[in-house]
């Protein structure tokens, strides 16, 4: 019936009415107007139906004016479960606080592990961890995402050059790959030192091999700079080449940058939704309501549950929604020029080796045409310019 699921919740009972006049019973119930479904005749005197228990004071005092027996069959709904429930109520609280415990210790940190680094090394490690709140005893739940621990470790510890992250059960595991010395090989390659790009030379630093290249001598790309052996013609030794060789180089870049840009810009406005998410339910748990933003971003943490170890399809998830708004950003020629300048200097940088310097620039064109700065910068370069290049014993 349409009701059906309120009287589930509310409770009610199963009937059974005999006597003479049972009939005559069921219809004083509905002139009173109390609701009845599914009655059945089992019999001349013997009607069954069901009833609501709210309704069961009504049917106790019409039974009391009428000859009839009442007898309740069955009991059904919330209201009968729960009173069942209640005789148990120590055993399931006991329960439920024993599977809470179990749940909340399967989701602490109980184990850190490192793996394939030095003791000193590991120590460091230890060190950067704990500094980072990361320890035996911490709740999974406050800890940052894997890929944040690796990188703010990889930055903390300067002996390592790579580190694994990987969260099994309930202990970290922390694989280490730490920066080490290249070892010298027992047949070692000899090699010349070749010039990488054309250049003036500035300081030659030879440290093995015998140099061949002057102070102020113009190469080009590919000349020998540093020579694998010494001796004399008829008297080779083969060493093979190691040292630097400093050389002014020459780059030529283009920048163009707009004197107006329209762009999104954070105007420190944000909102944290915290939920719970069981399959596609998705329960909120704090920072009700909408957010509001015409324009945002958002940033997602989620965290996995565990049971026993296991982890089970129960997620945290922290949702951080940053409010932007529009701005535009407007630079004069002159400070248009400026940051054309900042750009092509990055530029330049990234195409040389990491040790390299500039020492000199210049602007060779520089226009400002629809509502744009266009400039073209020559810069002098100080780097080393020494690669090597493998020897064939004979040559």
């Amino acid at each position: 019936m349409k009701n059906h699921w309120t009287n589930h919740l509310s409770g009610y009972v199963k009937v059974q009415v005999n006597g003479r006049g049972a009939t005559r019973f069921i219809n004083r119930l509905l002139e009173q107007k109390v609701l009845v479904w599914d009655v059945k005749n089992m019999g001349t005197e013997t009607v069954v139906f069901y009833m609501k228990l709210e309704e069961v004071p009504t049917l106790r005092v019409a039974a009391r004016k009428s000859e009839c027996k009442v007898t309740f069959l069955e009991r059904k709904g919330a209201y009968f479960f729960g009173k069942k429930l209640l005789k148990y109520s120590g055993l399931l609280v006991g329960l439920f606080l024993f599977c809470t415990l179990i749940f909340i210790l399967s989701n602490v940190v109980w184990g850190i592990e490192i793996k394939g680094a030095s003791p000193a090394t590991k120590h460091e490690v230890r060190k950067a961890l704990e500094e980072m709140d990361i320890k035996v005893g911490k709740l999974q739940f406050g800890l940052d995402q894997m890929e944040d621990i690796q990188k703010e470790l990889s930055e903390r510890v300067p002996a390592i050059t790579w580190i694994g992250v990987q969260l099994k059960g309930t202990t970290f595991e922390f694989q280490v790959v730490e920066k080490k010395q290249p070892k010298k090989e027992a047949n070692e390659t000899y090699m010349n030192l070749i010039a990488a790009k054309s250049g003036t030379i500035v300081q030659p630093m030879v440290e093995k091999g015998q140099g061949i290249v002057e102070k102020n001598q113009y190469v080009q790309k590919g000349d020998i700079l540093v020579s694998g052996f010494i001796g004399r013609e008829d008297n080779k030794k083969y060493v093979g080449a190691k040292g630097k060789v400093m050389a002014e180089t020459w780059y030529k870049t283009t920048v163009t940058v707009p004197l107006k840009t329209n762009l999104f810009v954070f105007n420190g406005d944000s909102k944290t939704k915290n939920t719970i998410k069981f399959g596609d339910f998705e329960m909120p748990v704090w920072g009700f309501g909408e957010h509001g933003f015409p324009e945002y971003e958002v940033e997602e943490d989620r965290k996995a549950f565990r049971f026993f170890g296991w982890e089970i399809p129960i997620t945290f998830h922290k949702k951080t929604y940053l409010s932007k708004e529009k701005a535009v950003r407007v630079y004069t020629e002159e400070e248009a020029a400026v940051q054309a300048e900042k750009m092509a200097r990055q530029d330049v940088l990234k195409l040389a080796p990491d040790d390299a310097s500039i020492i000199d620039e210049k602007i060779l064109h520089k226009r400002s045409h629809n509502g744009k700065v266009k400039m073209t910068i020559h810069y002098q370069v100080l780097e080393n310019i020494a690669i090597g290049q493998p020897m064939i014993q004979g040559d």
